[in-house]
């Protein structure tokens, strides 16, 4: 038993580390990561057991959820769970606050995670039914959100043009998604509408990256932050459980649910969410069988199912990569915070778009440069026109409503 605990240890570590890498380079991610693993299955499992498999996938994806907010914020590459944190995370860094940024994030993650952990013994007998319940009716609700996202924009002008932008980009998602042996479709459609496409606006506004502060100067009032938390848990939690439902529709329906929240809570909801989407989809997969992410669909492989021991000892796992993941985050952070005083950002803005334009030829080549190119024009149109970036996310809400309607 102490060897068999031990070994879990390491493959804990093994994946914190694993799961740094994800976080921090832009376009690795852990499905990726998963998916080499299980190919890699049959030579491994001469040297760890499944379950020592699947601890180091649920500690690489724990970590990844916080470290992935690093990248996003300093670089402007978003991952596919932090693309609505961009704006907001690049707007502090521009005020010299691109760590407290991370911080706000990394507190959404530590806190969500600890909320969603107390809550699980009451999930487990409900999940079933809410899933039954909510299921049916989700396209119905994401329909409303978008029509009060084109409701709040000032003037008819601009509502028409909020619609026409989300129908746009709702189109290339749909294609991006439905063109076959894609290996990322994601990278290039967010890396476009939301990376790309913030860092030549900053290169033509010839943006410079004041100097960056370590100080504690952001304030958040304990109502805020706790809607914040509450609004990750359940809008993350409807991500774990519901098939189709990401981070990233997710932020959007909560950023509905519970309108009003400032800059700083939204980073915190943003940071939340997708740890608890992680999170809860353990216990999806514990009371349903059903995997929801790439990373549990790796676990599901290996285990064939899990037992309620190995959910302890995944949810388990899950507290401590998340508590050292929180003390890794802070501390890379404020080195990036740092270093970006030292660089020229121009020619780092013009690095991250090199970057992400070869990674987009790598992994897909003409055809990836192809949707990089084409999400990039789409999502200057927001910001030219002078409407919310939010409405561009039909990327992604477009193709969900589809799958549950259809």
């Amino acid at each position: 038993m102490l060897c068999m605990g031990i070994d879990l240890v390491i493959a804990a570590l093994v994946g914190i580390g694993a799961g740094i890498f994800t976080g921090l380079v832009p376009g690795i991610h852990v499905n990726l990561v998963s998916v080499l693993l299980i190919t890699l299955s049959s030579s491994l499992l001469g040297f760890a057991s499944p379950l020592a498999l699947a601890t180091f996938i649920i500690s690489l994806g724990i970590t990844h959820t916080f470290l992935d907010s690093i990248p996003s914020i300093f670089l402007g590459a978003p991952d596919a769970d932090m693309v609505m944190g961009v704006l907001p995370g690049h707007r502090l860094l521009l005020e010299g606050r691109g760590f407290e940024a991370v911080k706000l994030t990394v507190v959404g993650s530590f806190l969500s995670l600890l909320g969603t952990l107390l809550v699980v013994p009451l999930l487990i007998p409900v999940f079933p039914f809410l899933h039954n319940l909510i299921e049916p009716y989700l396209a119905y609700l994401l329909i409303l959100v978008i029509l009060f996202m084109v409701w709040k924009e000032k003037g008819l002008r601009k509502m028409v043009w909020a619609l026409i932008v989300f129908f746009l980009s709702g189109v290339l998602g749909i294609v991006t998604l439905g063109w076959p042996n894609l290996n990322q479709p994601l990278f290039p459609l967010l890396s476009g509408l939301f990376g790309v496409s913030t860092l030549l606006l900053s290169l033509q506004q010839n943006v410079k990256i004041p100097p960056q502060s370590i100080s504690d100067t952001i304030k958040i009032d304990k109502l805020s932050q706790t809607k914040a938390i509450g609004a990750a848990m359940l809008s993350g939690g409807l991500a774990g459980l519901l098939p189709g439902l990401g981070s990233a529709q997710a932020a959007i329906l909560a950023m509905e649910l519970v309108p009003g929240l400032n800059m700083f809570a939204f980073l915190i909801l943003i940071g939340g969410i997708n740890t608890v989407n992680f999170a809860v989809s353990l216990v999806t997969l514990y009371t349903l069988g059903k995997a929801r992410n790439g990373a549990v669909v790796a676990v599901l492989e290996l285990l064939k199912s899990i037992s309620t021991t190995q959910l302890l000892i995944f949810l388990g796992t899950a507290l401590f990569a998340g508590s050292i993941a929180t003390l890794l985050t802070l501390f890379i952070a404020k080195k990036f915070a740092v270093w970006m005083e030292k660089v020229n950002y121009r020619k780092l803005c013009l690095m991250v778009i090199s970057f992400i334009t070869i990674l987009s030829s790598v992994f897909d080549g003409f055809l990836g440069l192809l949707i990089l190119g084409t999400s990039t024009a789409l999502g200057l149109l927001a910001p030219l026109l002078g409407i919310k970036r939010s409405n561009a996310m039909g990327c992604l809400l477009l193709p969900v409503i589809l799958f549950f309607l259809l």
